[in-house]
């Protein structure tokens, strides 16, 4: 188990507060619910590390602010849509059984966006598990995905895809996703990777070219 307890502070090991990057109403841009309303939480908090990053603002949890679990649940009342997607930062650092328990019982599907790199917690309808060569994810993480969503940076990230793609259950959604700053440069090999082996699909950061959160 790697250490990470310097992320977590009594409320946090309670799931009772979440520190909380941003919070917002909008369309979930990838993978297999890509254009659904969603209301997503990015909390605050990683070592993962990726170079490629576009969210280093996340790393360092004590920049954001501690938020409780009740003020993001009386948040979600009111929406029409009724996906309640958890991202980050990482956050399976965190003890989220009580979020996913109060998002249930007012009616919420529970999303999660992961890389798998810690014990996740909660109980959820849908495991996005996007893993990264420098933290591999736990096998019980592999074996939760309902989609496998392998960020390609570069050419050799596919065989670390495939490679990943023999861990997960043979009913989760494999997808390849060109990394933002080279979707250029990628987009157009994914196509091709993805015709020769139909298994796969690619994902695209739709909200990116939308221009919404």
């Amino acid at each position: 188990m790697k250490q990470h307890d310097k992320f977590l502070n009594d409320q946090f090991k309670a799931g009772t507060h979440l520190p909380l990057i941003d919070r917002f109403y909008t369309l979930q841009g990838e993978g297999a619910f890509a254009g659904e309303a969603a209301y997503f939480i990015r909390v605050g908090g990683c070592d993962i590390g990726c170079h490629w990053c576009d969210e280093k603002i996340s790393w360092n949890p004590a920049q954001h602010k501690s938020v409780s679990i009740d003020k993001i649940i009386e948040n979600l009342k009111n929406l029409k849509g009724k996906t309640l997607v958890v991202t980050g930062g990482e956050p399976s650092l965190y003890n989220l059984s009580v979020l996913t328990k109060k998002a249930h019982n007012i009616g919420f599907n529970t999303h999660v966006e992961t890389s798998g790199a810690y014990t996740l917690t909660g109980k959820w309808d849908w495991v996005c598990l996007s893993p990264k060569p420098q933290s591999m994810p736990l096998i019980e993480n592999f074996e939760k995905a309902s989609e496998l969503k392998v960020i390609i940076f570069n050419k050799e990230d596919i065989a670390w895809a495939e490679e990943c793609s023999n861990k997960v259950s043979k009913n989760c959604k494999l997808f390849l996703q060109p990394e933002w700053s080279r979707h250029e440069e990628n987009t157009g090999l994914i196509v091709d990777y993805i015709k020769e082996n139909p298994k796969w699909r690619i994902s695209i950061q739709s909200h990116k070219f939308m221009k919404i959160p």
